[in-house]
């Protein structure tokens, strides 16, 4: 039988051969569509597959956050990007906005982009309106034009009291560690396990005395498509105390990448945009509110585009979300959580399986219950790992996930 099967295979193929010899443009036909083939799996690899270098922005953010802010802007490029090289006034400037448009210094801001920026909403605490969705779904927060003349308190609080003078209380003079904390003159964290019904998710308590201990680490220390690494791994090579996944920007695109003073990215997003000042300050809001002048002149330190964001522009709790039913609906979890500038928080959501994950409603319930004024859901999934004292301490969705960034607390002169 297996002879006679040897055999039949070999006609056949001696067949195909006779029928390209005698009939050139099937020949043609098949040697093409064997190229096309072969094109479309280089392709993949090098697009797709293959981690590739990308060359961000390359704008280095200046700290503007003191008690004298300059007018006058430097950048500078990041490492290993070509970058944009400028020097200019603020209201000299042109920059690209996250919607694809420029968008000059001495613009007029729009009443709902003033509103965003001043993180101040309507109290009703429902989701409002909804805007077009992708994978992770459009904003839901709420925007009431009125809000536009109401006072930051949280950009007063910073300039009035810098966050190195804040919680002198938190910080010890020498490092004092225990199985489940740590102080020092310029850290304070405590990590605990809380449960909330069938549901387990890991706390970090944060404070730090200089905001750039809140740090952020690309996989490779590469900015890029493909390059993906274990939060344990990317904790350790930082000397970072503790450590969550991050967005993966990586994974798409789409949105905004500001890491540790660089805009690597601001590119057009339907996503809520969470970001993070030098002076302290975080603030959540819809992506199509973000732009690149408005970050260097208020001194971005860290932005991210996941999302949702878990709490409304006034600190109420959201009720729906402009997302579909999958996202919505309980999964492993991981997000920050701000109080004021120099205090913060991050949970980690155990899901699919003896821990139930959290549903966004609950998670925002959960933030809001916390204390905090905003919260911002991060990646999640198979993603959501919490590291602490370089092991991972919570129980990952299918062991975990590579990704292509994480969020950091470290010691400033850490990596010195």
């Amino acid at each position: 039988m297996a002879a006679e099967t040897v055999v039949s295979a070999a006609a056949a193929a001696e067949e195909v051969a006779g029928n390209m010899r005698k009939h050139p443009v099937f020949r043609k036909i098949l040697l093409d569509l064997v190229c096309a083939g072969l094109a479309l799996i280089v392709f993949a690899l090098f697009h797709h597959v293959l981690p590739r270098q990308q060359q961000g922005l390359g704008i280095t953010v200046s700290n503007l956050a003191s008690s004298e802010k300059s007018t006058e802007v430097s950048f500078t490029p990041a490492p290993e990007t070509t970058g944009i090289i400028a020097s200019a006034a603020v209201n000299d400037a042109s920059f690209p906005s996250a919607s694809g448009s420029q968008q000059t210094g001495n613009r007029q801001s729009s009443r709902t982009n003033q509103q965003t920026s001043s993180g101040r909403g309507s109290r009703s605490g429902k989701g409002g309106k909804s805007s077009s969705m992708n994978g992770k779904g459009g904003s839901a927060l709420e925007e009431d034009a009125d809000a536009a003349a109401d006072t930051d308190t949280d950009a007063a609080e910073a300039s009035g009291t810098p966050i190195s003078d804040k919680f002198a209380d938190k910080y010890t003079d020498t490092v004092i560690v225990t199985e489940n904390s740590y102080s020092s003159p310029d850290i304070s964290v405590t990590v605990t396990e809380e449960t909330l019904g069938q549901t387990t998710y890991y706390l970090a308590d944060i404070y730090v005395r200089d905001i750039t201990s809140f740090r952020s680490a690309l996989a490779n220390d590469t900015y890029g498509s493909g390059f993906r690494d274990s939060i344990e791994n990317m904790a350790l090579l930082n000397n970072a105390l503790l450590a969550v996944n991050g967005d993966y920007y990586g994974n798409t695109n789409e949105g905004v990448v500001i890491r540790n003073g660089v805009i690597y990215r601001a590119n057009s997003t339907n996503c809520d945009v969470c970001v993070l000042y030098y002076d302290g300050t975080m603030r959540v809001m819809p992506g199509s509110s973000f732009s690149v002048e408005e970050a260097v002149e208020q001194g971005a330190w860290q932005a991210w585009t996941f999302g949702p964001a878990l709490l409304n522009t006034d600190g109420s709790v959201l009720t729906s979300f402009a997302s579909t039913n999958r996202i919505i609906s309980a999964n492993p979890r991981t997000a920050i959580g701000y109080y004021e500038p120099g205090h913060y928080c991050l949970v980690v959501v155990d899901g699919r399986g003896e821990s139930a994950g959290i549903t966004l409603p609950d998670l925002s319930r959960l933030f809001y219950d916390l204390g905090c004024r905003a919260a911002y859901n991060l990646d999640g999934g198979n993603s959501s790992v919490m590291v602490w004292n370089n092991e991972v301490i919570n129980n990952p969705s299918g062991g975990g996930r590579e990704s292509s960034d994480a969020l950091l607390i470290a010691e400033v002169n850490a990596n010195e």
